[in-house]
């Protein structure tokens, strides 16, 4: 039995994380699998009364003793620099060496996305983000700050193992599912020295995997593409930066943030799943939610651990709603939240 940690987290990650936690209990009830579900209390109300967000033998416990963790969404304006929210993700993603960002991009009915012309068939692809690397590493400085004088500099970090682990997952990714071509997108021709390494990198690997197609494309072009022909693309793979650009390009192009899960990833570790949309404090507690991408974001996690049937009884539970008409406002329904969540619920009851 795989032990999860839930951490809810603040605003609506309160309310979403819920529905999803109903979810999995309900498709445990039906057939699904059995899961040791343990919420944590992380979040703001947490440090805001004990100074501490998250210790190093909690990062210890996670990594011995869970198979995956379930984040909400975490922010909360009473935590004005966000502080615990840094330490928390963050502090995941590299305390935990969760160097795959893995985010599918699935259009599941043509009206939501704002691309005209575009059909299911049109918009289904995955991203994998560098997620340990890049500028996202804090390296840099200013110098003679608050003068007219300032410099800024931010260090863009790449190594070779980085770049050519996640590299070779998107190339095993698309080979486990039987896709014909991954893309890799960088700004070799502005960044020369971060460039060439993924270059130099991605034909190297790209040699052993000589059935599937190839090709490096400059993030602007790709951006600019994505929205063109989405079609044209399967897998994508860029670093820490590009890879969160064009993550969210691809979620706007698929009805939003609300039905956008993701998951980091090491494999054979401790992972952590998260729905991208942030905490919403300004709705928070007004069962407008959208728990969607909760929903589907626990269906990634069903299938990292081995469940992938399961996995496809929850996404196929979701999309059977918004074919309905079954959801929040946002994507032209009339339910709440905990509606949304129920409406999931009698769809796993029925399947």
């Amino acid at each position: 039995m795989a032990r999860i940690a839930v951490i809810p987290g603040d605003g609506v990650g309160k309310e979403v994380t819920r529905e999803a936690v109903k979810a999995l209990r309900a498709l445990e009830a039906h057939g699904g699998p059995a899961l040791d579900i343990v919420e944590w209390p992380h979040g703001a109300d947490r440090y805001l009364e004990t100074g501490q967000s998250i210790t190093d033998a909690e990062f210890a416990d996670l990594e011995s003793n869970y198979q995956a963790i379930l984040l909400g969404a975490l922010g909360d304006p009473r935590v004005p620099g966000n502080e615990h929210a840094r330490q928390i993700l963050l502090g995941m993603r590299f305390r935990l060496d969760l160097y795959i960002n893995f985010r599918p991009v699935r259009l599941y009915h043509e009206r939501l996305t704002p691309l005209k012309g575009k059909t299911e068939r049109d918009i289904d692809f995955v991203i994998f983000r560098e997620n340990t690397e890049g500028v996202y590493v804090g390296m840099g400085g200013t110098f003679k700050q608050g003068t007219p004088d300032e410099v800024a500099i931010q260090e863009d970090v790449n190594t070779r193992t980085g770049v050519e682990r996640i590299i070779r997952a998107a190339f095993d990714h698309a080979k486990a599912n039987g896709l014909e071509r991954v893309t890799m997108s960088d700004k070799a021709n502005a960044m020369e020295s971060a460039g060439g390494l993924w270059r130099r990198v991605f034909k190297q690997v790209s040699a052993e995997y000589p059935e599937i197609q190839t090709e490096a494309l400059y993030v602007d072009m790709l951006a600019m593409d994505l929205v063109r022909r989405p079609e044209r693309y399967q897998v994508i793979v860029a670093g820490n930066l590009f890879g969160d650009i064009l993550s969210d390009l691809g979620a706007g192009i698929a009805g939003g943030l609300g039905l956008t899960a993701s998951a980091n990833i090491h494999p054979g570790r401790v992972s952590m799943f998260e729905p991208v949309h942030g905490s919403a404090p300004d709705i928070a507690g007004q069962d407008r939610a959208n728990p969607f991408a909760a929903v589907l974001t626990s269906a990634l996690m069903l299938r990292h651990l081995g469940h992938r049937e399961a996995g496809d009884r929850l996404e196929n539970a979701v999309r059977a709603c918004i074919l309905a008409g079954e959801t929040t406002a946002e994507l032209g329904g009339t339910l709440g939240t905990a509606a949304a969540g129920d409406a999931i619920v009698a769809r796993l009851e029925n399947s």
